[in-house]
């Protein structure tokens, strides 16, 4: 089995099982994540292979991290996670991506992120839910940050911290590629 088809397996799976848990049904899921029920079906039947944004969404909807829709390893007291097994879940053809490096559920999804982005490229993210938490430090290059339409520098070196319940966009307007570690803290599910 190919690594798309055991994150596509492993989706289908969790998606199922998450909203289960929740009571969800399949329009009260669709409801709340503004993914159509159609969608939803197709990835619980492991059809398709949904895209970093609607996967965001869901996992917003279900109140857990991207890593628990993906994870189909757990329940180890400490986990490891090997380079192999880190989640590339953006890239482009020019050759910015980002990598899910480690998440978790306690105390509300928390999920530990890398990301490159070369010159010219840029990741635009719908708001999540409220009380979103996004932490992040650069660690080469200058991040342009847009956060509900207003733009941000943020230098190799710099850290910063911002509510993600509003869009947001990270942007590399420079001439060398950008490089950071972020954390996303989401408020657990009511």
């Amino acid at each position: 089995m190919t690594d798309l088809e055991q994150l596509t397996q492993s989706l289908a799976r969790n998606l199922k099982r998450w909203r289960g848990e929740r009571n969800f049904t399949l329009d009260a899921l669709a409801a709340r994540s503004g993914v159509s029920r159609g969608m939803i079906i197709q990835i619980e039947q492991a059809r398709t292979n949904p895209s970093v944004g609607t996967t965001v969404k869901l996992a917003d909807a279900l109140g857990v991290s991207i890593t628990t829709l993906l994870d189909y390893e757990q329940g180890d007291r400490v986990r490891l996670v090997a380079p192999e097994q880190v989640v590339r879940m953006w890239s482009t053809e020019a050759g910015s991506h980002t990598s899910l490096l480690v998440g978790t559920e306690a105390r509300g999804p928390l999920e530990l992120w890398e990301w490159r982005i070369v010159p010219g490229d840029s990741s635009v993210s719908d708001a999540h839910p409220p009380g979103t938490i996004e932490l992040l430090r650069v660690t080469a290059g200058e991040l342009t940050l847009v956060v509900d339409g207003e733009e941000h520098t943020v230098p190799a070196g710099t850290s910063a911290t911002f509510e993600a319940n509003v869009p947001h966009t990270y942007r590399n307007d420079g001439t060398e590629p950008v490089e950071m570690t972020m954390v996303v803290a989401v408020p657990p599910a009511r």
